[in-house]
């Protein structure tokens, strides 16, 4: 008989009483908890591997581990097959317009740069890579089998993924964390924690750069800001080129991600409005992208 995901964090060896499951909002690859025991909280993270999306809770784990071993995500405590406990962070979960805000910008720049280079210091063997070209080409394959409304679109698509994947060129590559969603910030009064690593694995510091300027509306100082922060150099337009097309690519993945959860998701959310609000970012991001390059 088949359990509800409620029941099955309730049921988890390492409660030695009975407990209480309270359900948590967000979370769209997950179904997650909070659970008081023995004095202290936890969060119950409920999730099978989602392979349409290259979500795989090995390396979920793998991540969530190491981060904590560089001090910037809580501790996992207990982990099985679909499920994945760690310590209750009380603290403000951020929100776009607090991203959006430079003291919290400067707090976030030196977390993305721990991320990048002292977790996979961290990480056993097997980690993932995440190059978002790649990751788009997959979700076209997975696309072409279903009964999406984009079908016809999606070889205009895989064209402009391919002229932006030679426009970032060359790269350094990094460990990040790949889904810079404000939601994944965690403020509390000693630091700033980055949580929930599904779709964490190897790949260029840019792309985690530019999702988080999508994610949370950064304005065009912000981000020449933050690039010339990380890098520690005066913006080129060579770096300026490679972002923008950059951003474009997270762009474009963050709707082929909403377009193939159209197709396999069986949450409760409106995938199609989603769907539609990033390509339309995606559009006037990459009009911009296309006038960079006339220069």
């Amino acid at each position: 008989m088949q359990i509800s995901a409620k029941q099955q964090a309730q049921q988890l060896c390492c409660w030695e009483v009975p407990v209480v499951a309270v359900p948590l909002s967000g979370g769209l690859t997950n179904t997650n908890f909070k659970v008081s025991y023995q004095g202290a909280d936890y969060v119950v993270r409920i999730g099978e591997d989602i392979p349409e999306h290259g979500v795989m809770r090995f390396n979920e784990l793998n991540a969530s581990i190491a981060a904590f071993n560089a001090g910037i995500s809580p501790e996992i405590i207990h982990s099985v097959s679909g499920a994945l406990v760690m310590r209750f962070i009380e603290g403000k979960t951020l929100a776009a317009k607090d991203i959006g805000n430079n003291e919290t910008l400067e707090k976030i720049l030196p977390l993305l740069k721990k991320c990048h280079y002292q977790v996979p210091k961290h990480l056993k063997a097997g980690a993932l890579s995440f190059w978002v070209f790649q990751v788009n080409r997959n979700y076209a394959s997975t696309l072409q089998n279903t009964a999406s409304v984009y079908k016809g679109n999606l070889n205009k698509i895989m064209t402009i993924n391919d002229r932006l994947e030679k426009a970032v060129g060359r790269v350094n590559i990094a460990f990040c964390h790949n889904d810079m969603l404000a939601a994944n910030f965690i403020n509390t009064e000693e630091k700033l924690w980055l949580i929930d690593w599904d779709y964490a694995g190897f790949n260029s510091p840019l792309f985690d750069l530019s999702n988080l300027a999508t994610n949370n509306d950064l304005s065009y100082s912000q981000e020449c800001w933050l690039l010339e922060s990380y890098f520690e150099c005066k913006l080129s337009d060579k770096l300026w080129y490679s972002y923008s097309a950059m951003k474009c690519a997270s762009l474009l993945r963050e709707s082929m991600w909403s377009m193939v959860s159209e197709q396999h998701s069986k949450l409760d959310f409106n995938y199609r409005q989603y769907t539609e609000e990033n390509l339309a970012r995606f559009d006037r991001a990459y009009k911009e992208f296309i006038e960079i390059s006339k220069v």
